[in-house]
Formats: C-alpha cells, structure tokens, sequence
C-alpha cells in the first residue's frame, strides 16, 4: 500500500532536534513509501530564523540518493503564510527548487499564535479570535502565490485560551467555505495534518466536516502529513488520514514534483 508523509521537520527547523536521517529512517521503519521534509521558513525573523539551504540542500540531496531503493524523498518546505510578507514570501519560493510547499498560517494580526498567544487571544471572544484568523488565512490565499497545499488550516484552536478551544465548522462555514472555494479555484490544494493527535483533540487539522466540505466543492488535492519534529512522530496515524479521505470522497492522494501535482489511487 502506497503511504506518504508530507509534513515533516528536522533539525533544519527551530523547533526540531532530529537529524534528517533520523527522520528519513523512522519513516522508512513505519513503511512509509514516500515523505516530504518540511522544514520552516516564517517571514518574522524575530521567531524563526530561515535555515541554512547552503547546508541543507547537501544533507538533503546525500539523504535522497542514499535511500533511494527504499524510499522517495521530497525537497519540501514549509512556508509561514503572512499577507504583510507577500512580496517576500512570493520572491522566496522561486530561489530554491522545492518540489513541494505548504503554506501555513501561525499567525493572524502579525502576530504569531504560540510566541504570542495572549496578545492574541486576549480581549477576543472564541468567534472573534477564530473569524478574525480564517479572514487572515484568506487574505494569505489571494496574495501569497506559490504553495502547493494550505496547512493545517483550522488549527487556531490549538493556541485557543478559552474554556472550550473546540471549532465547529458549522460556526465559521461562510469564511471557511470562502477560503476553501478560493483554494480550488487557484489549483491548490489542503493537507489533512493529524498533529491533533498529539495536542489533545484526538484529531485532525481539517476536522472531518471540513474535509467533506473541501470535497463537495470540488477539491482534489490533497495530502497528508504528520507534522513530525521528532522520530517517534513521523508517519503518525497517516493510515488514519486516508482513511479520512475516502471516508469524504477522495479516490486519490496527491504527491508532487516540481510543484505539480501527480494522483495516485488509495
């Protein structure tokens, strides 16, 4: 059975400690036939410095051709979405030759949902704090140009400070349903991140609901990823995540090369 996980971070990331190899042979163990590396680039340089492609690129091009009989290697990024950043971000994407981009929003204001999650959060009611994040990740879907599929995208409930952080897509369908008309009519796609997993919801980022929303609409791209920082991660319930996927409708999962995106049948 063909298995992909296209959200992964190593050690290139801020937030990782996990060497690329460490990463690559987790995957390989769990019988994964495919994987995407990941790592950040957020535009705020006062959280997340870029990493070192001057570096990378070699680690990662040694990794890919060491494995390359028992594994396919993606060259992936993982780039923090930010209309104030657009220019930026739009030039970036074009300097390497990723296969694979997702676009994320963790931030919504200029302000980014851990560092600064109070300033954020406080003084805004749930549907305040959540409306005002899918309006940002919209503004992001129209000016930020060069990704492949949008991230975890209704994972503000992750930073959530209130007595209940669930997000139901029922009370944000119309800004939600903007987001993902707009996804599809730009040839993107969205990822089913099952990081939730392991921060408390015992789910995933999209919820079902707007997994089967993004598919009566017409989406088709779509991919999974375990959004790993550390070996014992990586693959984490992607059998789960395409289960999902047919559970909504999907015949296919997608990979990418050279940013386009190819089908294969689940």
């Amino acid at each position: 059975m063909f298995l992909a996980d296209y959200h992964i971070h190593t050690s290139f990331s801020i937030d990782s400690d996990a060497p690329m190899e460490d990463m690559l042979l987790s995957a390989i163990d769990k019988g994964m036939s495919e994987i995407a590396f990941t790592d950040h680039v957020d535009f705020d340089k006062k959280y997340y410095p870029e990493p070192d492609y001057e570096s990378y690129i070699p680690v990662f091009t040694a990794l890919k051709e060491k494995y390359r009989d028992s594994i396919n290697v993606v060259f992936g990024v993982e780039v923090g979405l930010e209309n104030k950043w657009a220019d930026k971000i739009n030039a970036f994407t074009s300097e390497y030759p990723f296969d694979f981009i997702i676009g994320s929003s963790h931030a919504a204001l200029t302000k980014d949902l851990y560092f600064d999650q109070k300033e954020y959060f406080e003084g805004k009611t749930k549907q305040e704090a959540y409306y005002t994040y899918f309006s940002e990740l919209y503004k992001n879907i129209q000016t930020c140009h060069d990704f492949n599929v949008y991230g975890h995208m209704d994972f503000v409930s992750r930073y959530g400070i209130y007595e209940d952080n669930s997000l139901e897509y029922r009370d944000y369908s119309d800004i939600i349903d903007k987001c993902l008309i707009s996804i599809i009519e730009k040839g993107k796609g969205i990822e089913i991140n099952t990081s939730g997993f392991r921060y408390g919801i015992e789910g995933t980022y999209p919820s079902m609901d707007i997994l089967k929303r993004y598919r009566e609409l017409g989406g088709e791209i779509i991919t999974a990823g375990s959004d790993s920082h550390r070996p014992e991660d990586t693959a984490d319930h992607i059998e789960y995540a395409y289960d999902m996927m047919r559970e909504a409708g999907f015949k296919y999962v997608s990979v990418f090369r050279g940013q386009k995106a190819e089908f294969i049948k689940i």
